[in-house]
Parts: structure tokens; C-alpha cells; sequence
């Protein structure tokens, strides 16, 4: 495989990378951790991650436990959670934020379900966007026409393997959000 192809498949898993970690954060119905990572509190003036300030366990299937490193984030965590609309009503109590995960209803799940696939959707023209851009750099003098036809087969190969893994993905998760 030509080496302008090795690079555009590098660029390419990043953008799968990225789709992953996007996955993470919808919410299934059991209670994950990485629901929190798209919410940041305003800690001083600088928007920071939750799981910076404070530390979260999942003590029950439906239920996340906020611990922060110092009390008096509480407040400012319970606001950010509120601001980031999870559909998630934080309690605060004495030194931690309870999250009570209710119950996914179908509709919320066939939304959750087609977030995933607009995700995937925007991953897919991220992909082609790579490709475009690696064989746009082929075109220049210094290559032959065979060598532009092999690079352009390499690449076809390599992006019709990551839009399967993310098809792959996108059907995994989707499984995931619709199983009761």
C-alpha cells in the first residue's frame, strides 16, 4: 500500500476514534460514567470536565455517583449537569451529586437511535472529506498514471474499510440503545 494511503488511513481511524468516544456518551439504559464527559462546569472562570473535579462511580446499574474532590463544587456541578440536558435530574446532597437514570421509554430510545446514526452520518463525510483531500494531493506532475490509479484504488480499499467499521459501530450501539 502506497504510503499517502497508510497516511489517509491514519487520518481516518482518528475520525473513528472520535466517533467512538461521541457513542460513549449516549446514554443506553444502564449507567455509564462517560455519559458526564460532554458536560463541563464552570470551575473559576474555565470550563472543566466533570470527571477533573470530582470522582464518579456507578454504585448501581441506574445510577451515577459524583464525589467532588472539594464540597463546595457541588453547586457548580448540579448547574452544569442541568445546562448540559442529559435528561438527568442531578441530586445534590451533602458531599456528593446523585444521578438517578430513569427508565429509557421507546421514544427516547428511537431518538437516542437516530443521534447515533447523525453521528455516524457526519463521521461518514468526515471520511470522504479524507479522501477527497489525500487524492487531491495525487494530482499533481510528479506521478504517473498508474501510480495514481494504484493510489486511488488504495484508497478507495481503505475508506470502503472504515465506512464498514463505522456502519459496524453505528448497528453495535444502535442494538445497544434499543435492547430493553
Amino acid at each position: 500500500m502506497e504510503a499517502i494511503a497508510l497516511e489517509a488511513k491514519a487520518a481516518m481511524e482518528k475520525t473513528i476514534n472520535a466517533l467512538l468516544a461521541q457513542f460513549n456518551t449516549l446514554r443506553t439504559g444502564r449507567a455509564n460514567a462517560s455519559l458526564l464527559d460532554r458536560v463541563m462546569v464552570d470551575y473559576y472562570g474555565e470550563p472543566t470536565a466533570v470527571n477533573q473535579l470530582a470522582s464518579i462511580a456507578v454504585p448501581e446499574p441506574r445510577q451515577l455517583l459524583i464525589k467532588p474532590y472539594d464540597k463546595s463544587d457541588i453547586k457548580a456541578i448540579v448547574e452544569a449537569i442541568n445546562k448540559a440536558e442529559l435528561g438527568i435530574n442531578p441530586i445534590a446532597e451533602a458531599d456528593v451529586v446523585r444521578l438517578q437514570l430513569p427508565a429509557l421509554t421507546e421514544d427516547r430510545r428511537k431518538d437516542l437511535a437516530k443521534q447515533a446514526k447523525k453521528m455516524a452520518e457526519e463521521s461518514k463525510v468526515a471520511i470522504r472529506n479524507v479522501r477527497k483531500d489525500f487524492l487531491a494531493m495525487v494530482t499533481d506532475e510528479e506521478y504517473t498514471q498508474d501510480l495514481k490509479k494504484r493510489i486511488e484504488a488504495d484508497m478507495t480499499k481503505v475508506h470502503d474499510q472504515i465506512i464498514a467499521q463505522i456502519d459496524a459501530s453505528y448497528l453495535a450501539k444502535e442494538k445497544e440503545i434499543l435492547t430493553l
